[in-house]
C-alpha cells in the first residue's frame, strides 16, 4: 500500500462528508456555530472509528447470527458517536440552542462516515479499480453516509426536544434516541446485506425517506427556536 493510495482513499473518504457538511453549515448560516468547534466535532467522529473496529471484531467473534452481529455493530457505532459528542462537545457553552444538538450530532456522524469511507476505498484503489472506487464513493455518499447522518440526528433531536426538561428526563430522551439510532442503523444494514437490486433500492428508499422527515423536523425546530430572533 503506497502513500498515493492512502492519499486517494483519504480524499475520497472526506469528499462525501464534506459535501453534506457544506449543506449543513449553509442550513445554519443565520446562527453559525464556531468553525473551530465544528472541526473538532468532525475529527472526534473520525477518531471514533478506530475505537469501533476492535469492538466490532469482538462482536463478530462471539455473537451468533447475522442479526445479532449487525445490531451489535450498529449499537457500538451509535454509542461511540454519541459518547464522543457528549464527552468532547455537547457540554460546551457554544451548544446553547436546541438546533445545536442536531448540528453537532450530524457533524460527528459525518466525521465517522468519512473515516469509514476511507477504509472501504483503500482496497479498490490499491487494486487499481478506479471505476469501483468511484462507484463505492457514490453509493456511500447516497446511502451509508446519509445513514450515519439520520441515525445520529435521531439522538440530536431527542436532546433538542428535551432541552428544557429536568436531567433525568434528558437522560431518558438520550437513551430513546440511541435506541432509535441503533434501530435505523440495523434496519438499513439488514436490507443492504440481502443480495439483489430490490433490497438495495429498498435500503436507499428507507434512508432517504427518514432523511426527508428529519430535515423537515429540523426546519420546524429552527422555526420555534428562532421565530422571535
Amino acid at each position: 500500500m503506497t502513500l498515493t493510495t492512502l492519499g486517494y482513499a483519504f480524499l475520497g473518504g472526506l469528499l462525501p462528508s464534506f459535501i453534506w457538511l457544506y449543506f449543513l453549515i449553509k442550513e445554519d448560516a443565520s446562527h453559525p456555530e464556531p468553525r473551530s468547534l465544528i472541526a473538532l466535532t468532525f475529527v472526534a467522529g473520525m477518531a471514533a472509528v478506530p475505537l469501533a473496529l476492535p469492538l466490532e471484531h469482538y462482536a463478530k467473534e462471539y455473537l451468533n447470527g447475522s442479526l445479532s452481529v449487525i445490531t451489535a455493530w450498529a449499537l457500538i457505532e451509535e454509542t461511540l458517536k454519541y459518547g464522543m459528542a457528549a464527552a468532547l462537545i455537547l457540554w460546551r457553552r457554544a451548544v446553547d440552542e436546541a438546533p445545536d444538538y442536531v448540528i453537532y450530532m450530524i457533524t460527528i456522524a459525518l466525521g465517522f462516515a468519512s473515516a469509514e469511507n476511507m477504509l472501504f476505498l483503500v482496497t479498490p484503489i490499491s487494486d487499481g479499480d478506479i471505476a469501483i472506487s468511484f462507484f463505492t464513493g457514490d453509493v456511500r455518499f447516497l446511502g451509508a453516509t446519509l445513514l450515519h447522518v439520520v441515525a445520529s440526528a435521531a439522538i440530536g433531536f431527542a436532546l433538542a426536544f428535551s432541552v428544557r426538561y429536568r436531567p433525568h428526563i434528558r437522560i431518558c430522551a438520550a437513551a430513546l434516541g440511541l435506541i432509535l439510532a441503533t434501530a435505523l442503523h440495523t434496519a438499513f444494514n439488514m436490507l443492504i446485506i440481502n443480495q439483489g437490486a430490490s433490497a438495495a433500492l429498498a435500503a436507499f428508499f428507507f434512508v432517504w425517506v427518514i432523511a426527508v422527515i428529519f430535515f423537515a423536523a429540523f426546519e420546524v425546530l429552527k422555526y420555534f427556536q428562532y421565530r422571535n430572533s
